[in-house]
């Protein structure tokens, strides 16, 4: 997206789109089931001014942290405005984040003012405070203050707006002194494993994703915001919004099927699990519909994806290990070329009269959205694609602001995530011995289909992770290579797949990060269970591959086959508990046990540490089948 605006930092970004869209509805929130307040451009300034003033009279210093901990809300943009504005960088979360991640946070990014959702936010906090024998001014945005060192957004709006009218422009001097290269957000990442990674992005940062990421709208646009907002995944979106002079409506999970219908949005950013939601809900509707409409349906669904297969291939979209063969393809171009001039006169009958209906789950008028934070199963990417709705896949990391790779309307390479966005330069290295496999200097096709960590260097990346120079240095090297962690390779049609972790960090569809070690390492404790790996990247929970023990009782004829599956699951459920500090999604949901134990040199190294690549390409059908979908699935 060209920038339209000559803008280095967020600040001008908002001041600049206060200026330009005025009275257009930047925000819509949810006033009650049938009815949405608007927030324009420019009153969303106007209370970004009064706010940042309302908090710099409160001690909040240039380039200093603001703690927010808050969910999806109008009040929480109108903060971020305020921060911004006020030169300094908010250090975000959402309520449900556990006490000790929230302790953490206080006490790592010497966070002295909060701006909290609600009173029980505004308690914890200082509860914690107090623990950790900190001071924490606290700002409730919803309700009356209850604590001393508190009081309500409103107050600190009102009390700006009387400074501003006093003639008080310390925003404005704030905004002169700001730097592209300051920090306007610090985002702590999942501390699964205790201690939360603190990621600095600058304003640098995210102006380069406004400027490269290809997502053309405009101010007629509705985008529906769904994912956390505290995720710099959802936050790129907004800014995006932001500087089209579009209109963002906030829903969440409970309300997004009539928010659909309601706002019938042009674009939304979505993650997997939604799409995994819906085409389950399509299937149970068409199976439990009367013959005929099932009958209809599995004509139209079949034209559908014959016609797109050919009309993919047509236009370059199909998936190729290598670049084309001249002859070849033209052969195949021809076979297409009549599949589809066939199809496409029952493609457009049945598309009108039974797929419509399917589109409108999306509301009717989705342009695109693009799934990220984890990885959408192909079937679901297909099927949704052959539906007529066009789900887009990208890929990124907190630690580069996020975006990396995104498929676009002109590359839509189903099981990719895309070709890498413009001033992005990627490398996949070999594992074992560290050997750049993609780009070769000497052959530009060199190295096409070699797995290997996934490098990546561009203006995207990262400052760094706060207060932490020795894990900043183990991924980010001083010419400015990050080590993603991830398993890829680049194909044929130069878009990145993914496939899968070298590193520990499991991210299932949902989004949720688990670090398997402490688990593992729990499980290792037990006296039935001599190892295991878990596993469940980009699904909806998390699986376990075990190695009992052979001789679980000390008797000389114990065999491995002598602890049933059952005795293990309980064990693993009596461990991996709320009671023993495991949130829900940390929780192993399904579990198989090998035929034999792991090997030195093969599974597992000399120091016995996991080669989970290895494991998981030895088991890959015993994993398909753990995760493997109920009922037939749908491309």
């Amino acid at each position: 997206m060209e920038l339209q605006a000559n803008v280095g930092h967020l600040a001008g970004l908002y001041l600049w789109a206060a200026k330009q869209f005025g009275p257009v509805p930047a925000f819509a929130y949810r006033v009650d089931a049938k009815r949405w307040e608007p927030l324009s451009y420019e009153a969303l300034v106007a209370r970004g001014r009064n706010l940042a003033t309302g908090l710099i009279s409160r001690g909040l210093e240039q380039r200093g942290h603001l703690g927010v901990f808050s969910d999806n809300r109008v009040e929480w943009i109108v903060t971020d405005c305020a921060t911004q504005l006020a030169g300094a960088a908010n250090v975000p979360r959402g309520t449900d984040v556990t006490d000790r991640e929230l302790a953490f946070i206080l006490v790592h990014a010497g966070i002295r003012l909060a701006v909290v959702e609600n009173v029980a936010m505004e308690q914890r906090v200082h509860r914690i405070a107090t623990e950790k024998n900190i001071l924490v001014y606290t700002i409730v945005m919803q309700g009356e203050s209850t604590e001393k060192a508190s009081c309500s957004l409103a107050a600190v709006e009102a009390e700006g707006e009387r400074l501003r009218a006093a003639g008080d422009r310390a925003v404005e001097q704030r905004v002169k002194d700001l730097k592209p290269s300051d920090l306007f957000t610090l985002i702590y990442t999942s501390g699964t494993t205790g201690r939360p990674k603190g990621v600095m992005l600058t304003h640098a940062n995210m102006i380069s994703q406004i400027r490269n990421i290809p997502l053309h709208l405009t101010w007629r646009d509705r985008v529906l915001s769904l994912l956390p907002i505290w995720h710099i995944y959802e936050r790129v979106f907004e800014m995006i919004t932001i500087h089209a002079g579009a209109c963002t409506y906030y829903s969440n999970v409970r309300h997004l099927a009539q928010d659909l219908l309601a706002v019938e949005p042009s674009f939304m950013g979505s993650a997997p699990r939604l799409w995994e939601t819906l085409h389950d809900r399509i299937r149970k509707n068409v199976a439990e519909s009367h013959p005929v409409r099932r009958g209809l349906f599995h004509i139209a669904h079949w034209l559908s994806r014959h016609y797109h297969r050919s009309l993919f291939f047509l236009k370059g979209y199909d998936y190729r290990t290598q670049p084309p063969v001249a002859w070849k393809r033209n052969a195949a171009c021809a076979w297409h070329g009549l599949c589809w001039f066939l199809l496409l006169p029952w493609y457009g009958f049945f598309n009108v009269a039974v797929l419509e209906r399917i589109r409108q789950v999306a509301g009717g008028s989705m342009k695109a959205t693009i799934s990220g934070g984890g990885a959408l199963p192909e079937h679901i990417d297909a099927f949704f694609n052959n539906m007529g709705i066009t789900v887009l896949e990208g890929y990124g990391l907190t630690e580069t602001s996020p975006v990396l790779a995104v498929r676009t309307l002109t590359n839509r390479v189903i099981g990719t995530v895309g070709p890498m966005i413009p001033e992005t330069e990627i490398r996949i290295v070999d594992l074992e011995s560290g050997d750049i496999l993609y780009p070769d200097a000497n052959d530009e096709n060199a190295g096409r289909m070699r797995k290997g960590e996934v490098q990546v260097r561009g203006p995207q990346v990262m400052k760094g992770y706060y207060k932490d120079k020795t894990t900043t240095g183990l991924v980010l090297s001083e010419d400015g290579w990050l080590r993603t962690g991830d398993l890829g390779l680049i194909n044929g049609n130069d878009c990145l797949k993914v496939l899968g972790r070298c590193k520990e960090t499991i991210v299932l569809s949902s989004g949720e990060n688990v670090e398997p070690g402490p688990i593992e390492s729990l499980l290792r404790q037990s006296p039935l269970i001599d190892n295991c790996m878990v596993v469940g990247q980009d699904q909806r929970h998390l699986g376990l591959l075990v190695v009992p023990v052979e001789d679980p009782d000390g008797a000389a004829s114990g065999t491995r086959d002598a602890i049933s599956e059952e005795q293990l699951a309980a064990e693993v459920r009596h461990l991996i508990s709320a009671e023993n500090g495991f949130k829900s999604y940390e929780r192993i949901r399904v579990i198989r046990v090998l035929p034999e134990p792991f090997k030195v040199g093969e599974e597992v190294t000399s120091l016995f540490k996991l080669r989970r690549h290895v494991i998981e390409e030895k088991y890959r059908d015993l994993l398909d089948e753990m995760f493997k979908p109920q009922g037939k699935q749908w491309k």
